[in-house]
């Protein structure tokens, strides 16, 4: 590899790291163009990184790439997002169950902190990190695999979505949704996987049952 290579590679991943962290964060909406020569620019970069950032964020299911048009961030139609969480629903038990006999006192006493400080604090984004964060957590002692990558990706490409639900749902709602993290908790760390998977399910469902009463999330 020369050093041309090397720099455009350390350029693609600051790039897309940058981008990563704003379609993440809400600034960059469903639907938003990227236009390449715009971020070569913001970058300071040539086109070759910035197309290369977008096939990575294109891997992680956040960004659309159209040939001969360019590309988008990522949006779901409302049967999409449904079916995006019906997925969830019969996937992500199956991953907390492998994870689970991994996860030590210490990893879930971090769980029942950000349990703790998500239930103290009522700022949207400091949930939506947290929420995210916590969750993916519960799955880091599974190896890694093609279940945890489309888990992943599945995350990524409904991010707006859940935003949207958590600012549809702060009160009463949410005091479930804490509710639902601590009985989480209980089960890792009794090593309850049946009782996990019922609860996790019952996680996710209620959110997908929400969105669907809300189609215009998605216009």
């Amino acid at each position: 590899m020369t050093i041309d290579d090397t720099l455009d590679n350390v350029a693609s991943h600051r790039i897309a790291d940058s981008l990563r962290t704003s379609i993440l964060d809400g600034r960059l909406a469903p639907g938003t163009r990227i236009r390449q020569g715009d971020l070569a620019d913001q970058f300071g970069a040539s086109r070759i990184p910035v197309r290369e950032a977008l096939r990575l964020l294109h891997s992680d299911g956040l960004v659309t790439l159209v040939a001969n048009s360019g590309a988008w961030v990522a949006k779901l139609s409302l049967a999409e997002c449904i079916e995006a969480y019906l997925v969830r629903e019969r996937v992500e038990p199956l991953l907390l169950r492998t994870s689970m006999p991994s996860l030590d006192d210490d990893d879930i006493d971090r769980l029942q902190q950000m349990v703790d400080a998500m239930e103290a604090d009522d700022d949207v984004d400091f949930f939506m990190r947290t929420d995210r964060d916590f969750h993916l957590a519960t799955y880091a002692g599974a190896p890694p695999s093609m279940l945890s990558d489309l888990i992943h990706r599945l995350w990524n490409t409904t991010q707006h979505y859940r935003r949207a639900y958590a600012n549809l749902v702060r009160a009463p709602s949410i005091g479930v949704t804490h509710m639902e993290h601590h009985l989480l908790v209980d089960c890792i760390r009794r090593q309850d996987a049946d009782d996990a998977e019922r609860v996790l399910v019952m996680h996710i469902q209620r959110t997908r049952l929400e969105l669907e009463k809300h189609p215009d999330i998605f216009r």
